[in-house]
Order: C-alpha cells, then structure tokens, then sequence
C-alpha cells in the first residue's frame, strides 16, 4: 500500500504554473490548451508555437480532443491559460459583437487536401452572411463535391474562427453543425443582430 502525501491545492496550482513556464522556456511545450466559457457552451482552445490549431465544442468531448492531439501533433500537451490570452480575448470580442473578423495567428496542421481548400475559404463568407454547400465548392474548385464539402465543415478544426457556421443548405436552412444545430443558430443570430445594429 503506498500513500501519496496530502499537497495543498494552493501548492499544486504553483508547481503547475512553474511546470508551464519551465516546459515553455525549455520548447517542452508542444501544445498549450485552456478552456473558456462562451454562449455556445465551453470551448477548449489548443495552439501550438506555429498559432492556433484547435476549437473544440463541448459536445467534441474536451478529453477525446485532447487525446487525439497529443496522437496527431505531439503528447507534450499541458494546460496553459495564459498562453492563449490573445484568442480567448478576440473570442470574448467577437461574441460580444466588437468584433467581425479574427486577427491570429493559426496552424492549419490538421487540414489536408480538399477540406483544407474549403475552410480556407471560409472566411470569404461576410460577417452576417451565410453562402450555401454548393457555393463553397464552387469556390474551392469542385462544384459537384457538396457533400465532401459538408464533411469539411463538420471536421473543421477551428470553427467560429474559421466560420463554417456561415455555410447553410441551399434552402437557407442551417443543416448539421459539429458544435450542434443550436450553437449554429447561436452563432448566426448573433451575427445577424450584431449586423443589424452596426
């Protein structure tokens, strides 16, 4: 039987904060992460040296995310709040309407091929304005590959800075959301008020 010793959250909290700056001074930190509250729920933010390279609902489960970047990126994966101040600054911006557009830096090392071509697209879709599936693979080059387009949206690792909630079915509905139908409709009517009051 073994006994751990009883260590004060205050002591942990430190040893945890010396750990971060120790593995960034030490390039020991691959992917720095934090979460924030947003009005679509909790979002986990995750950026490498390179910029941003995750937003993930809280429907994605954080703990599989999580996983699945310390297997596609790097395991040197450690909770850093203070690494991600700028994006969590920008995100309180745009959610509270001051702002239309995203100014950071972001590492796209988890798009390839044809969905990389769509959501780097994304962002020719106007705050306020949406653009249909068949629009946005004329635009990435392949009219007939709306589906594949829909994946791409649905696997988007960075939604709300990169907007694949501006893509819409041709009737204007809102269709299928990876952070779900009511987070879409968050995101949109948000924008559509902000839009309209501006």
């Amino acid at each position: 039987m073994t006994f751990a010793p009883d260590i004060a959250e205050d002591d942990l909290a430190r040893l945890h904060r010396l750990l971060v700056v120790r593995a960034a001074g030490d390039d020991l930190l691959d992917v720095a992460y934090r979460t924030v509250d947003s009005p679509v729920g909790p979002l986990l933010l995750a950026r490498t040296p390179a910029g941003l390279v995750r937003v993930a609902f809280g429907v994605q489960d954080h703990d599989a995310v999580l996983s699945a970047l310390a297997q596609q990126i790097s395991p040197r994966v450690l909770e850093a709040p203070g690494q991600l101040d700028d994006v969590a600054r920008e995100l309180d911006e745009y959610f509270t309407g001051r702002r239309t557009t995203f100014d950071l830096p972001l590492d796209l090392q988890l798009l390839r091929g044809f969905r990389r071509d769509v959501v780097l697209h994304l962002p020719d879709i106007a705050y306020g304005h949406t653009a249909s599936y068949a629009q946005m693979a004329d635009l990435a080059g392949s009219p007939r590959a709306v589906r594949a387009v829909g994946t791409a949206c649905a696997l988007n690792p960075l939604p709300v800075v990169l907007p694949c909630h501006r893509v819409v079915r041709s009737d204007g509905t809102p269709g299928q959301y990876a952070g779900g139908a009511t987070a879409k409709l968050t995101l949109l009517e948000l924008e559509t008020r902000v839009g309209v009051a501006a």
